[in-house]
């Protein structure tokens, strides 16, 4: 997979490559290719936002920068075209791996106040939230829907298996997990993960899954 990254702050995605993916972009398992939309504004200043129309507080991002470094990066329009906002349709399970199948993404982080409409409406393929709350840019988001939709792809995580047997895999929450010691600071391990019947394993951990989504997330129970 080839994912396109469009943002004023390309320093943000650092971070990136720390990590379980830092290590999978190493591996060149998938590409990253992060772009200064700045360095394609014509302005003298490469000033690349302005006032709105109608008056308001804020500066918006204005069309032209955005344009011609969507043209710049994806010119035969190859990608699903990414739009980063809280007005987008959220981020969940499913969409993550209907997005891992993709092969080129393009991302678009604004900042401000937003994008002019008109990059949305001609550019645009998808517009995307990751939950009901206001950034003060899209790039914090852009790296959360790189985080879950990288994990799918070949070869990222250590076992092909660590997608199956997690939240929201099944629709249900993670069961609880321990590790060594057996014993620690009188906390002990439930006896069931100790005594090998893996049968009584998977009993126990998806009624624990059944508990914790009742506890936590209620909702999930009623949508299935």
């Amino acid at each position: 997979m080839k994912i396109e990254v469009l943002t004023l702050f390309p320093n943000m995605f650092a971070c990136l490559n720390e990590s379980v993916i830092g290590r999978a972009l190493e591996n060149e398992k998938f590409t990253l290719n992060v772009t200064d939309i700045r360095e394609y504004s014509t302005d003298k200043h490469k000033k690349c936002d302005d006032y709105p129309f109608g008056g308001g507080s804020g500066m918006v991002m204005t069309p032209q920068p955005i344009f011609d470094a969507i043209a710049a990066v994806d010119p035969n329009r190859d990608c699903k075209r990414i739009f980063l906002s809280p007005k987008g349709k959220t981020l969940s399970q499913p969409l993550v791996e209907q997005l891992s199948s993709e092969e080129n993404l393009l991302f678009l982080c604004g900042h401000y106040e937003g994008v002019d409409q008109r990059v949305i409406d001609s550019e645009i393929d998808l517009e995307l939230s990751i939950g009901d709350y206001v950034l003060t840019g899209g790039e914090l988001a852009c790296m959360v829907a790189i985080d879950a939709i990288a994990r799918y792809i070949d070869g990222v995580l250590g076992s092909s298996e660590s997608t199956n047997e997690e939240s929201f895999s099944n629709g249900l929450l993670e069961y609880p997990q321990y590790t060594r010691p057996q014993n620690f600071r009188g906390m002990t391990v439930p006896e069931v993960l100790l005594s090998g019947n893996h049968g009584e394993i998977d009993k126990w951990r998806y009624n624990e899954q059944i508990r914790i989504t009742k506890e936590k997330r209620p909702d999930l129970l009623e949508e299935k």
